[in-house]
Parts: structure tokens; C-alpha cells; sequence
């Protein structure tokens, strides 16, 4: 049997349905036997009692009661077990920083924050116990898209865990993107704030704007432009909904390069080949070390992203700098 677990609610975690959100984190947990953990109170919220159907929020603690590994019920797999070591090796050399409370990892496109739908074990999550220490695995407090790439934090332990969370929460963490996008964006620099909800047939959901979605604030800053045909621009997502950044710069009608749900995928009218991979980039994390002062981590910029913006003659901001110094 595995022990009580801990989960913390990642920053863009809140704001869904309790049983959605069980249902993804453990995916061999069916939708009965979630049923019938809550109705005895065995799955808690803050220590309290939670309907299916109730919303969770970034910070709130998740109990888990010991289950069978497996069988019939639809048990909790057991989170220590062995890793694919060529993988694991790969993503070693991504470490960014490494103490004993927080692991910043600089993550690779095309690698899955978390599992789902065919994706077995090739996922971020699946690679964790290799990095356990004392035999206890980091913990994930924010998600990247399959397809971005870049900067990364886990904590190490719960109390780490909570403090970073918290820090995502009340905004006191700044996290900076690179993209290049399509079109001409309406001003140098702007505010998004066009709530978002899930649309869509299953397997084909998109997020998009609405007036019953969930608020969602990201600020932009232009940073070089190709004539009207693209943009180097910085993004910082004030919220953390789903495809946040994406769906913003479709919304203002400058999708990003490469991300073909959002209408980035055609880009014959642009010097290059960029249709490949998708130009979002996380850059830059500034946020509270959970004790001590402020932890500021870089990821390098890729080089088909440093490709495409030679390509595009969009010439790429300086380490360290920071292109929303002046936004309290």
C-alpha cells in the first residue's frame, strides 16, 4: 500500500472541478471509486470535507488515503519506481538549479509535463523518482505545454512545495516568455485580459475566449518586428490557464509561429522554415526562494527558436534582461 500523500495544488492547477483534477493526477483512479473516497471523507481538501463537482484553488493541500498499488479498485500506482536512465540522463544535464528545497530544470520540446492519452511513461512526471532524494521525489508547482520549452520549478519537499505555490498565488513570482508571432500586434506593448474556458470535441478541445471562462491576464511587450509579418515579443501571464499565452496571441490575431492549434501552423509569407516547432519559449523565472532572498533562473534560448530569429532578422534580448522592468 502506498502512505497518505500530500498534493498540492499547482499555480495552474486551480479552478477546476476536484474529480478532473484527481482523474489527470492519477489516472488509474475511476470516477466510482473517486466517488466513493469522498463520500466517506477519505479525500479532503484543507482537511475538509469536498463534493466531485467543487472547484480547488493553487495552494490548497489534497489528501490522499493509502490505496492498493493496482487491482481492481483502480488504485494509486506507487510513485517510486525505476526510470528510462537515457532519459533521465538527458534531462540531468538540464538542471538550472538544484539546492535542497527547489529544482529548476531548462525543458526540452516535445517532452509532456504530465502523462495522458497514449502517452505512457514518456512524460516529465515519470522521470521524477530519479531525482528523489531521501525518497522523496520533487514535486511539480507549475506546467509547461508539451511544446514549449524552457524553464521549469519543482520543489523538493512538501514545505518548499507549499511556499512556492503560495508565491505563484499571490503573484509574486514573474515569469518571462520569449515568442515570435504572426501579424502586428496592435500596440508596442499591451494587456490581454479576455477570459478564457475549453471548447471543443474531446481530443480536439482548444481554449477560447468567453464570456463564462475563467480570467486570464497576460501583459506583451514588443521586442522586434519583421515589417507586418512577425514579431519578437515577451509575454508575461499575469494568470495560469491553460494554452494561456497561446490563446491570447490568437485572440489579437497574431498567432505563435508553429502552433498549429492556434492557427500559428501556416507560414509560407515568412523567410525560413519555422512551421516545425513551436516559438514559445520560457526564458526567465523571478520568484522568493522558500528560504532564502530571490531566485532568478535563465534557460538558454534554443537553437531552432535562435534559428528562426536569425532567419527573420529579429535579433534576441541580452541575459538578465528585463523587459518588463518598469510593470510593478
Amino acid at each position: 500500500m502506498t502512505g497518505v500523500q500530500q498534493e498540492i495544488v499547482g499555480e495552474d492547477e486551480g479552478g477546476q472541478r476536484l474529480d478532473r483534477y484527481l482523474r489527470r493526477k492519477f489516472p488509474q483512479l475511476s470516477q466510482g471509486r473517486i466517488q466513493k473516497l469522498l463520500r466517506t471523507g477519505q479525500i479532503r481538501v484543507d482537511g475538509k470535507r469536498c463534493e466531485a463537482s467543487g472547484k480547488i484553488e493553487a495552494g490548497q493541500v489534497v489528501r490522499i488515503p493509502p490505496l492498493e498499488n493496482g487491482g481492481a479498485e483502480g488504485g494509486i500506482p506507487k510513485r517510486l519506481h525505476p526510470v528510462d536512465e537515457k532519459q533521465l540522463a538527458f534531462l540531468k544535464r538540464a538542471v538550472l538549479f538544484d539546492d535542497r528545497d527547489v529544482l529548476v530544470l531548462d525543458k526540452p520540446a516535445g517532452l509532456a509535463v504530465q502523462g495522458g492519452s497514449g502517452l505512457g511513461d514518456h512524460h516529465l512526471d515519470a522521470l521524477l523518482d530519479g531525482f528523489a532524494e531521501d525518497g522523496e521525489r520533487p514535486r511539480l508547482v507549475h506546467r509547461l505545454d508539451k511544446d514549449t520549452t524552457g524553464v521549469l520549478v519543482l520543489a523538493r519537499n512538501r514545505r518548499a512545495a507549499q511556499a512556492l505555490t503560495e508565491s505563484f498565488r499571490l503573484r509574486e513570482t514573474r515569469k518571462y516568455y520569449l515568442a515570435v508571432v504572426k501579424g502586428r500586434l496592435p500596440e508596442n506593448s499591451g494587456k490581454v485580459a479576455l477570459k478564457l474556458a475549453k471548447r471543443g470535441l474531446k481530443g480536439q478541445e482548444r481554449m477560447e475566449v468567453a464570456e463564462d471562462g475563467d480570467r486570464a491576464v497576460s501583459l506583451y511587450r514588443v521586442l522586434d518586428r519583421l515589417g507586418d509579418a512577425a514579431a519578437l515579443v515577451a509575454l508575461w501571464p499575469q494568470t495560469g490557464r491553460t494554452h494561456q499565452l497561446r490563446a491570447h496571441m490568437a485572440a489579437l490575431g497574431c498567432p505563435i509561429v508553429g502552433d498549429a492549434k492556434y492557427g500559428g501552423g501556416e507560414c509560407e509569407n515568412l523567410p525560413g522554415n519555422h512551421g516545425h516547432a513551436m516559438l514559445l519559449h520560457a526564458w526567465r523565472i523571478i520568484l522568493p526562494h522558500p528560504h532564502k532572498g530571490i531566485l532568478d533562473v535563465s534557460a538558454p534560448v534554443p537553437a531552432t527558436f535562435v534559428k528562426a530569429c536569425r532567419e527573420l532578422g529579429l535579433n534576441l534580448p541580452g541575459r538578465g534582461e528585463d523587459p518588463f522592468m518598469d510593470v510593478e
